[in-house]
């Protein structure tokens, strides 16, 4: 089992450094469950890049659908991830409900279809990013989920908006749309637009105000984070790294890409283990 281990830690450390970083400041005897958690969100979250097509992609969830279920025991036995989220699901009796709300959550990603509202965008942030930090929260801390949840789930939902944003050039270039379309159409933006490459006043303006509801989530989790326990803030550290992303992008053209330098994110992410007001302050 360590050898499954430790392939979740180099799967992490690839595919999602933030929360790689993040769980160096965790106990060492949480780290591997930690690590686990999330490689099989990066195996989730890339099942569009792994599968190309739909039918592919939904076979692939439908298979992790089995294994956080108890089903498939065989070929999880066979795959390092799996057999590591099975062993920590058990070790911490993680309920597999938000691993399933995750899991369909990331059906979006396979198909085209723009996100129609703020509230599917809210959604999609509450059941990916905010489950994945009151799971890890729940791992360190040992303490009932729900209690976590005031803070998890707007910390995840600032996270998720933040990370469309960044991430807007990328998915209008192979064009998908996560910036909702009622906010786009009320400034008189138009997906084809987009998909063309053309910016505008009025998409640099709605992502003005898309930028404005992260910081309104970010807010509330603030208020939220100092009743946390102790134990249970390393794993709202890559919340670190929200609004200096928001700041980034402030007054910068929404098709222009940017992002936070490594050793930036890293020192964010220091800085916030030395003094956790910074996680959502």
């Amino acid at each position: 089992m360590q050898d499954a281990f430790a392939h979740c830690a180099e799967l992490v450390r690839t595919g999602d450094h933030d929360r790689f970083i993040s769980t160096l400041f965790a106990p060492v005897e949480h780290r591997d469950a930690l690590y686990a958690l999330h490689a099989f969100n990066v195996e989730v979250a890339r099942v569009r890049e792994v599968a190309r097509e739909p039918l592919p992609g939904e076979i692939r969830l439908q298979w992790w659908r089995d294994v956080v279920n108890g089903e498939r025991a065989g070929e999880a036995s066979a795959s390092p991830v799996a057999a590591a989220l099975r062993s920590i699901m058990e070790r911490h009796q993680l309920d597999a409900a938000r691993f399933n709300a995750l899991i369909d959550a990331h059906r979006f990603d396979l198909y085209d279809e723009p996100m129609a509202r703020l509230a599917d965008l809210e959604a999609y942030g509450r059941n990916t990013s905010s489950a994945l930090i009151v799971v890890a929260a729940q791992i360190l801390a040992g303490s009932d989920a729900d209690a976590m949840w005031p803070a998890a789930e707007p910390a995840g939902i600032a996270y998720a908006i933040a990370a469309v944003l960044r991430a807007f050039p990328l998915h209008a270039a192979r064009r998908q749309l996560y910036a909702p379309i009622e906010l786009l159409s009320r400034h008189g933006v138009q997906p084809q637009d987009i998909f063309a490459g053309r910016s505008s006043a009025g998409l640099n303006e709605a992502f003005a105000e898309l930028r404005g509801v992260a910081r309104q989530h970010l807010l509330a989790a603030y208020r939220q984070v100092a009743a946390l326990p102790r134990a249970a803030l390393p794993a709202f550290l890559p919340v670190a790294l929200v609004r200096p992303s928001l700041d980034l992008l402030a007054g910068r053209d929404a098709l222009a890409p940017a992002g936070i330098s490594p050793w930036r994110r890293q020192w964010l992410i220091w800085r916030a283990a030395r003094n956790p007001a910074r996680i959502a302050g």
